[in-house]
């Protein structure tokens, strides 16, 4: 897929295709990385994104509790030698 470096203000940048964007899981405002690469610009999604605000939303519905019971469990009061 091919593409224009265009001027954006004082800068330049190019378009991303939406098929591309959408592949990706990503939208307007997403962060990403940029990395040379071989004589290449490589474009990476910021891992975890949204995360911040699903923990809130998790938060405010009651759903964020442990998994797992908090420790000391009775295995770690009972079985453990050292």
């Amino acid at each position: 897929m091919k593409t224009n470096i265009i001027n954006i203000g004082n800068s330049q940048g190019i378009i991303l295709p939406s098929i591309l964007l959408r592949q990706l899981k990503l939208s307007n405002r997403s962060t990403v990385e940029l990395e040379i690469s071989n004589g290449s610009i490589l474009i990476k999604p910021e891992p975890r994104q949204g995360w911040a605000e699903a923990a809130k939303m998790m938060n405010a519905a009651g759903d964020d509790d442990l998994l797992l019971p908090d420790l000391p469990n009775e295995f770690e009061k009972e079985e453990w030698t050292w």
